[in-house]
């Protein structure tokens, strides 16, 4: 900057805003990108990030000053500053949502970066002589007694007892406040190591160190390979005392099962990030990483935007799972992500799964990325045998065939587990009249109604809406109202009367809704207690239950004949994951798939249970098709208080790109969504495909920029896709 010229800053707000604001940086001020700042904005003061310094100030405006720095140090350092950047400009969202991400909540409310502790609080006396009227108290004094090292002031007040009961025994000298305790696990000793097979040594010695900086591993493993083994040697041979690591996890479930095998070997060096985690918890889990400290940080999908200052190592695991891309805001996918922040942080990125994702696969053979593979079961165990179960001619009860009823008590009668896989929560995906044929729909969607008998309501998985359930129809109000269909609530409640004296245990996101539910529920599954576990998706996401023998899967047939192109990866991804539940243990694994369509080419195939063939198939169709991989895609959408009006924005979208200069992009549409109408609004979309990644990009930086600029209709809004998980 020349001489007596003022300093300007950039600043990003926490708005859905493509615009920066520039202030006037004060005389020695030190400031830096990524920063935090205070800044009076129209009548108020609020928070925000440089983002870039010293742009020539605008002529003959008078520019407002930043009041203060929150920090002296920036909240976002340079290698995560440059990874949102990359990821505003990739997936075309406004720059400052992107880098309010990376803080915890308290941070992007403008508090301090203060690490807040919790008080703990333990007895300081053997006895208490209260007044025969503090009975409280002294429940309370009784209570922590059991607990020599100390209960958190939360923990006390879940228990029952309040703050005055508290200060009160604090006030005679009864309690003292102290550290929280150091977790610890005294059981292992910190050098010991998972013990790996023999293919697994293999495995291991291939996949790339730290100190051949960035590369790309994917490590195919068959479900009960033991892949989270392999993450356990990997870190504790490559990673030194001072570094940091990230494990991405796709589910919070899955969080506490990794959380208790990674501590057993690093012990209080493991740290969580979930949204499970309250403010206090989320700043403390940032501020360890921002600080630098050694952590290994097993997180959900926004861990990895959060600020490592010595990232050595990345490990996405279940990279295929459609959890690490965001639906909703800021679009972003944590697997892509990662894979660039590692290119960022020169340190190498694995990416695990039993079931990789098509891109991931068609970058391993095209040698982008380096393939790993864990072909059989650790330990004597061998992969189970999946049967298809034609159930075109034969009687269901209640979803069921007769062979899957019969396989299911002979596995109760040898002492062991079974598991039903159903796609649908709920009692039945709809209520139908069988006199006049009417059905319940959504009055704000154009989907029907799910029926909760549990709680005797009618409920839209879409927008949330619910009415009490009917006991006749609406229309005719005749009697003959029944359920129609399979859901978790129905097959519960009829295996719960075929099989009176079993357990049944049911994992979906209904049940599964109040906090520690389900560990309660893994910890009743591993007792290893003949029972019967009915539920969704949830069920096959990297749990291990030993006892498993035997996964009926009620309907195969969801994803055959999507309109989404990408159904029949998602569904064969789906049904080989909770088929690998099976015969994890010591005893053999069976597999029962109901279906209609068992001569279907995808469902023979899976019947052999090889996933690298499957997807070899589907990637030929892919590129037959001119499908991604094999080129990129982006979808406009648009919702309105019209379907006329959303298909007029998304014409005058593909109007602008058309006449863009050298456009060789393919558009579909626009077309109305496969769910027409949502939440009362009309929802359509333009697809774009293009074989230049870079062109497709800069073609939809130039529409969203006019978009920008476009005066909507009233209520209407749109938003930008890139690389979606779905296209219905």
């Amino acid at each position: 900057m020349e001489p007596n010229v003022p300093r300007t800053a950039s600043i990003a707000l926490n708005r859905p805003l493509r615009r920066l604001f520039d202030y006037r940086v004060p005389e020695g001020m030190n400031i830096t990108l990524g920063q935090r700042v205070t800044i009076p904005f129209g009548r108020s003061r609020m928070t925000g990030i440089v983002a870039a310094l010293d742009q020539p100030p605008p002529e003959g405006i008078q520019l407002k000053t930043v009041e203060d720095c929150c920090e002296e140090w920036p909240a976002l350092p340079p290698e995560t500053f440059r990874l949102l950047n990359w990821a505003s400009d990739y997936y075309q969202h406004a720059l400052g949502e992107c880098l309010f991400t990376a803080l915890p909540p308290a941070l992007r409310r403008g508090q301090p970066a203060r690490e807040r502790t919790e008080i703990y609080w333990k007895t300081i006396s053997d006895e208490a002589v209260l007044p025969a009227n503090a009975k409280k108290q002294k429940a309370l004094f009784d209570w922590l007694k059991q607990y020599p090292e100390g209960v958190a002031t939360k923990q006390i007040l879940l228990a029952g007892y309040s703050n005055a009961q508290i200060k009160s025994l604090s006030e005679k000298n009864l309690i003292a406040a102290t550290n929280a305790p150091k977790s610890h696990n005294p059981s292992v000793s910190p050098s010991q190591r998972p013990q790996l097979s023999a293919e697994q040594q293999v495995a291991a010695e291939q996949l790339a160190t730290p100190d051949q900086a960035f590369s790309v591993s994917l490590l195919y493993g068959i479900t009960g390979s033991g892949k989270t083994e392999l993450y356990l040697d990997y870190l504790k041979r490559h990673l030194s005392a001072h570094d940091q690591a990230l494990v991405l996890v796709p589910e919070i479930n899955l969080t506490p099962q990794t959380l208790a095998r990674f501590e057993r070997y690093f012990g209080p060096r493991v740290a969580v990030w979930h949204s499970a985690l309250n403010d206090g918890q989320k700043l403390n889990a940032w501020l360890k990483v921002r600080n630098g400290e050694p952590v290994i940080l097993i997180g959900t999908r926004s861990a990895v935007l959060l600020p490592f200052t010595n990232l050595k190592t990345i490990v996405v695991d279940e990279e295929h799972d459609s959890s690490y891309k965001q639906g909703d805001g800021f679009r972003y996918s944590a697997r892509d992500t990662a894979v660039y922040r590692g290119f960022i942080e020169r340190c190498p990125v694995i990416l695990g799964s039993a079931t990789p994702s098509l891109e991931s696969l068609h970058n391993a053979r095209s040698g982008k990325y380096q393939l790993v593979r864990l072909e059989h079961r650790a330990g004597d165990s061998k992969p189970p045998e999946i049967k298809l179960l034609d159930i075109r001619s034969r009687p269901l009860e209640a979803g069921f065939s007769r062979p899957a009823l019969d396989a299911i008590q002979r596995t109760l009668d040898c002492g062991q587990q079974a598991l039903v896989y159903v796609n649908r929560r709920g009692f039945a995906p709809v209520m139908m009249c069988f006199d006049c044929g009417h059905m319940v729909e959504c009055p704000r969607c154009d989907t029907r109604l799910t029926y909760h008998r549990r709680d005797r309501a009618m409920r839209c998985h879409h927008c949330d809406f619910q009415m009490a359930a009917m006991e006749t129809c609406p229309k005719c109000e005749s009697e003959a109202f029944k359920p129609v269909g399979q859901g978790t609530e129905r097959a519960e409640d009829f295996l719960a009367e075929h099989f009176p004296e079993t357990p049944i245990i049911r994992v979906d996101r209904d049940s599964t809704q109040r906090k520690g539910s389900i560990q309660s529920i893994i910890e009743k599954v591993r007792t290893g207690k003949p029972c019967i576990l009915v539920g969704t998706q949830m069920l096959a996401k990297g749990h291990d239950f030993p006892g498993v023998t035997l996964v009926v899967v009620i309907n195969a047939d969801g994803g055959l004949f999507s309109v989404d192109f990408r159904a029949p990866e998602h569904l064969v991804q789906t049904l080989i994951q909770v088929s690998g539940r099976a015969g994890r243990g010591a005893q053999a694994g069976q597999v029962l798939v109901q279906t209609c369509h068992s001569d279907h080419p995808l469902l023979k195939t899976l019947g052999a249970g090889n996933y690298l063939s499957i997807s070899d198939q589907l990637l030929a169709e892919r590129k037959e098709n001119h499908l991604p991989p094999f080129r990129a895609m982006a979808t406009f959408r648009a919702e309105s208080r019209t379907m006329e009006d959303s298909l007029r924005l998304l014409d005058s979208i593909k109007s602008f790109i058309q006449s863009s200069k050298g456009s060789q992009i393919e558009t579909w549409g626009p077309l109305p969504a496969v769910l027409a109408r949502r939440a009362d609004k009309h929802c359509a979309q333009l697809v774009l495909l293009s074989t230049q990644r870079r062109q497709l990009n800069n073609v939809i930086a130039d529409s969203c920029q006019k978009m920008d600029e476009t005066k909507l209709p009233s209520g209407a809004k749109w938003i930008i896709d890139v690389d979606p998980r779905e296209t219905g």
